[in-house]
């Protein structure tokens, strides 16, 4: 499991970058809020763990732009330097942090953040992976929506993704359809491009 390191004092950073190897995860560490945010966007990572106050960007805001992004859930324990208020905690939470330690960090404590966060990291994938399934009727092709509703392939796509299908006839079809029928009628049937055909 990856894990991106957001903390500016450096030798804060790499005792923890030491821990994380100890423990047997990966880990990139960067100096500031900002700086982890840009490796975020070229590079994915599961879990972040961030110092709260931080040049650039604080880990509150970090957090923030992680959460409006979206996309595959990262795990965000943020790091004080003191025990935070009530007020702070809240404030934290709201801004999509997931758990807290405070520094100095023990070995046992990030282990046990850590292993909670690899438990929720799997569930999420799990659940992305059955949200991506499409229960389609291997009859009739309509297709079943999450609130269990019937609904014929164009309606579906159309309240999915606003996209208007046009209808149109697939080469393997035409010759197995339409040919038939153009030559029962006395027509005769104009080729379709071998090129499209369905492998």
């Amino acid at each position: 499991m990856k894990t991106l390191v957001a903390e500016d004092d450096p030798i804060a950073s790499a005792v923890l970058e030491a821990t994380l190897r100890k423990l047997g995860y990966e880990s990139a560490a960067m100096a500031d809020g900002q700086a982890a945010w840009e490796r975020l966007e070229r590079e994915p990572f599961r879990v972040v763990i961030s110092d709260w106050m931080m040049p650039r960007l604080d880990g509150l805001d970090l957090c923030r732009r992680i959460r409006a992004k979206g996309g595959d859930y990262v795990y965000f324990i943020l790091l004080t330097a003191f025990s935070a208020t009530t007020e702070n905690r809240t404030a934290a939470v709201e801004a999509g942090v997931d758990d807290f330690l405070t520094k100095p960090v023990k070995t046992d404590e990030l282990w046990m953040r850590l292993r909670v966060a690899g438990r929720i990291s799997g569930f999420t994938q799990q659940v992305r992976q059955l949200e991506a399934f499409l229960p389609i009727c291997s009859y009739c092709k309509n297709v079943r929506d999450d609130r269990n509703y019937w609904s014929r392939v164009e309606d579906y796509i159309n309240s999915q993704t606003g996209a208007k299908p046009s209808h149109s006839i697939c080469p393997d079809c035409y010759d197995r359809v339409v040919v038939p029928q153009l030559k029962q009628a006395g027509i005769t049937p104009p080729p379709v491009p071998r090129a499209d055909r369905v492998k």
